[in-house]
């Protein structure tokens, strides 16, 4: 079974001190598996806020990357992961999303066939003819659009 997932985060480095701030998983249906707002334990820069809209007021009282964790495990294990960009999500994560059967990169398929050598999801999405039923750059929504994207390269390329 396959499994779509974003991350939103504080920044661009875990080695830096980055860390998560909102997970959203979804199915090859699309269905709802995980969509929680993480408490990074370290306060949002104004640079993430701007580009997700995750303050820290929101993530104050939710749980931790740890508390989280096992239930993260439990929806990925044996599974195929697609991320949109997964050489940027799965460092944040404790093993780097081992427990998957594999991590697949929709970004690096769609830019290979796109022809470009990198595009953002929300242009893919649009590309692929993505309707969002959330807003950009929070994780379920982008989960959602990483889904169609892949489903769109499945039958087509």
């Amino acid at each position: 079974m396959t499994v779509f997932l974003d991350t939103e985060t504080t920044g661009f480095s875990p080695t830096n001190g980055d860390r998560i701030v909102e997970i959203g998983i979804v199915d090859a249906t699309g269905q709802t598996l995980m969509d929680q707002l993480i408490n990074p334990q370290r306060q949002i820069p104004w640079q993430a806020r701007n580009v997700h809209g995750i303050c820290d007021d929101m993530v104050r009282n939710q749980p931790t990357l740890e508390k989280v964790m096992p239930r993260v495990v439990e929806i990925i294990r044996g599974r195929q992961v697609i991320i949109y960009n997964s050489t940027f999500d799965a460092p944040f994560f404790p093993g780097a999303l081992r427990e998957a059967a594999a991590v697949s990169c929709a970004m690096r398929r769609f830019s290979q066939v796109h022809g470009a050598r990198w595009s953002k999801l929300d242009v893919a999405a649009r590309h692929v003819g993505h309707q969002w039923t959330g807003v950009a750059h929070r994780a379920l929504a982008d989960a959602l659009a990483c889904r169609s994207v892949w489903l769109w390269l499945e039958r087509y390329n």
